[in-house]
């Protein structure tokens, strides 16, 4: 490396090497040392290149390179995954985002004259570097746009480097004439192995099945035997020596180096199943046959299974067993691969006894797609023997009970599952897509049905995520009813957790709770059910309870405390406990700085403690994310907040209206269980009864039912005028119109208002999962 004394980067496509020179002393050499890591050193010198062409630092949109970076791809990315449109641009979004920039673990490169080190809080070996290394190194990977109409930057003036400092080596050229010479030197390389093929390279054997004629097979052989004998006597030898001969075993774990304790009964890592397909698109089916394995496990109550989000972490490094099992507190470490070809395939799946170093079990399954169910059953039952592991009637048939023979919808949901965990807006849309496939497929199939009521449910929470799902959000909310609905014909644990949150809202407290003693029946190592059940006892009064599942949970995740810190805080917060609630959520902030939600929470208890400043910032931020009004009102604000308990609720009204939400701390709707409508309640009111209320920007509505529950909406245009039929259904008055809200059966709780007046038609009011509506009977 050549000695600079300003800030400068070089780019060495004959080593495929990038040396980087900061302000100061630092110097750093990045290594990209295989074929799909220097796939990506060329990406970055292909930005680079036309970023200089155009003489300015702009992001460069990828769309008008895809032959080139198909070409990159085939060449020096050694094929390493699809050149496909789809595939390619998404894959290099998510490398440019999330792996590039980590200097400190370093993915996909090696940095060179550095040591990896074991680090605290980090997954893996990491290299020591200075604050000014990692920060440099990453505020260089910009973009803007997502997947397929992505644009990078390389940002070399955030670090001080202008274009004239940063040069591309290839041979004895730079810059321009460099990039030109490489292109063309791939170019006449894919030639000529594409000419030459049969002459010049042995042939790989496809994935199973191997396809090959006879013939083919006698050719072959002749022409590469010697070559084909040399390697088999090599093969023996190795086996040989590692079966007598070598005494090395897997490093075993140390129970004192456990961040867990081990539980009482067997606990088990699955990790993410590698994809050794030669698509790299088949990784959405690697990760959904290891999540189903996981999925599978979970409904074993006598098995404590690591939960996917802390699984995942895992994925793509080189984590040895010793590590996996110390920072989970597992005893047990399950590895595997898949490799699908066409219909065919073939899973390799390994049980590893951390504490001992040996192999519980090995296999290998080989089968068509038509035996996908049978080879995961056969994966789960090996495990549960294996471990000694007694199931419960009850749990042999809910592992057994798929909900789904159809394959093809298996596989359409499978690549649902993959948009879904990405949680972008491009991604949630193409979830919903490939479940609503899956359910053409199948129309019975439980799962998809519980998925896409999950998926829209989630889009209006997740912030950011909500335009994936392309309608409003109040039809979203709408849609998370229709297909619950249809997933309740075949529950599965999904169903009834989100069954569960919608009966909260609408301050069913008691039957939300038995919903998700439902769901974690059917799946009771899932811990956002154990997250969910947190939160609705804490809202149920019962914040006590709600720890004991919270700790049970992250115990399940543990790479994932955040949110079970939050909810923690909202324990404290709801047993009078300000400032342990305040640290708690603080601290859950500052590990995922994304949870902006609980900026709800801090408002309240920092407008409590005096802390105006705080409480003021942390209110903006929430209605920010919230997206309503910016000055809501506290009848609004109070809504996704169900507490049951009338004291925990006045407390959360007060230090709203301290964090600047106008109105007395009384002016909210008061929805108690005391206050609700029985059923027959409902009927003697609503039945043959018109009822009036006032829109939110003043306008009248009245709604008129019959005794049959023949209903008609009416108000000034152009807000509604409609026909329906309401029914009532236990508690819960139920309604659907011809064509407002989307024609979609809803139901609402209903409450006596006891602050309300007939001149505000605020005496009774209706609660939905999507929303609240005052009213009064029409004199």
């Amino acid at each position: 490396m050549v000695e600079i004394s300003r800030p400068s980067i070089q780019i060495d496509l004959n080593e495929f090497k990038l040396h980087l020179h900061l302000k100061g002393s630092t110097q750093l050499t990045l290594h990209f040392n295989s074929p799909s890591r220097r796939f990506y050193l060329s990406v970055i010198a292909l930005v680079i290149n036309e970023m200089k062409k155009l003489g300015k630092l702009k992001s460069i949109p990828l769309q008008g390179h895809l032959d080139l970076l198909a070409l990159l791809n085939e060449s020096v990315g050694g094929a390493a995954g699809s050149s496909e449109k789809e595939n390619l641009l998404h894959r290099i979004y998510a490398k440019w985002k999330n792996a590039l920039p980590n200097l400190e673990e370093a993915p996909l490169f090696k940095v060179l004259g550095k040591k990896r080190e074991e680090g605290e809080g980090t997954i893996g070996r990491s290299y020591s570097l200075t604050d000014a290394e990692k920060d440099g190194w990453a505020n260089l990977f910009e973009y803007t746009g997502s997947n397929e109409n992505v644009r990078l930057k390389f940002a070399i003036d955030k670090i001080g480097v202008g274009l004239n400092e940063t040069s591309i080596i290839f041979g004895d050229s730079r810059n321009g004439e460099a990039w030109d010479k490489f292109i063309s030197s791939l170019k006449n390389i894919t030639q000529e192995e594409s000419g030459q093929v049969e002459e010049a390279a042995i042939p790989e054997p496809p994935a199973v099945p191997f396809p090959s004629t006879q013939e083919r097979k006698i050719v072959w052989f002749s022409r590469y035997r010697w070559i084909l004998l040399i390697v088999v006597i090599g093969i023996v030898a190795g086996a040989f020596w590692k079966i007598f001969l070598s005494t090395a075993r897997i490093e075993v774990a140390s129970v004192d180096r456990m961040k867990y304790p081990l539980p009482d009964k067997p606990s088990i890592a699955v990790l993410p199943f590698v994809n050794l397909s030669k698509d790299a698109d088949q990784e959405y089916f690697s990760d959904g046959m290891t999540d189903d394995l996981i999925t599978d496990l979970s409904k074993i109550s006598d098995l404590l299974v690591i939960a996917r989000n802390s699984a995942f972490i895992y994925k793509g490094k080189s984590a040895k067993v010793k590590q996996v099992a110390e920072e989970l507190g597992v005893r047990y470490v399950l590895e595997g691969s898949v490799r699908r070809a066409g219909d065919e395939i073939r899973i390799n799946a390994q049980l590893i006894d951390a504490m001992t170093g040996h192999h519980v079990w090995a296999e290998r399954y080989d089968g068509s797609m038509k035996d996908v169910f049978t080879l995961q059953d056969r994966i789960t039952q090996k495990i549960v023997s294996a471990l000694a592991v007694k199931l419960t009637g009850t749990e042999k048939q809910t592992i057994e009970a798929k909900g789904i023979n159809n394959v093809e919808a298996y596989d359409t949901f499978l690549r649902g599952w993959a948009h879904y965990l990405r949680m972008t807006p491009v991604d949630l849309s193409r979830a919903i897509q490939s479940f609503k496939k899956a359910i053409e497929l199948d129309p019975n199939y439980g799962r998809a049905h519980a998925a896409l009521a999950l998926a829209y449910w989630t889009g209006t929470y997740v912030p950011g995520v909500m335009k994936g799902l392309e309608v409003s959000w109040l039809e979203a909310r709408l849609r998370v009813g229709q297909y619950l609905k249809l997933a309740m014909k075949n529950p599965t644990a999904t169903a009834h957790q989100v069954n569960g949150l919608t009966h909260l809202l609408r301050r069913q407290h008691e039957e939300a709770i038995a919903e998700l003693e439902r769901a974690l029946v059917l799946d009771p190592n899932d811990p956002s059910i154990y997250q969910d059940m947190g939160l609705v006892l804490n809202l149920s009064g019962k914040p006590k309870e709600a720890i004991d599942f919270l700790n049970r949970g992250m115990r399940l995740d543990p790479h994932n405390p955040a949110r079970y810190l939050i909810f923690l805080g909202v324990a404290q917060f709801c047993m009078g406990n300000l400032e342990e609630a305040a640290n708690l959520i603080e601290k859950a902030r500052r590990i995922n700085p994304e949870m902006t939600g609980s900026s709800s929470y801090l408002a309240v208890i920092y407008g409590l403690l005096g802390r105006q400043k705080d409480a003021r910032a942390a209110l903006e931020t929430y209605i920010k994310v919230w997206g309503g009004p910016t000055n809501p009102r506290l009848s609004a604000i109070m809504y996704p907040f169900p507490f049951k308990d009338q004291a925990v609720a006045d407390r959360f009204a007060e230090g709203m209206v301290k964090a600047g939400i106008a109105g007395p701390p009384s002016a909210y709707f008061p929805s108690y269980k005391e206050n609700q409508l029985t059923g027959d309640e409902i009927k003697k009111l609503l039945l043959g009864s018109k009822i009036t209320g006032i829109t939110w920007d003043g306008k009248q509505w009245w709604n008129e039912r019959k005794k049959d529950g023949e209903t008609t909406l009416r108000g000034p245009e152009p807000i509604f005028s409609d026909t329906g039929k309401s029914r009532v259904e236990g508690d819960l008055l139920c309604t659907q119109f011809q064509k407002s809200l989307w024609g979609i059966e809803y139901c609402m709780t209903v409450f006596r208002n006891p602050r309300g007046t007939y001149e505000g038609k605020d005496e009774y009011l209706n609660i939905a999962d999507f929303g609240f509506s005052p009213w009064s009977i029409a004199r």
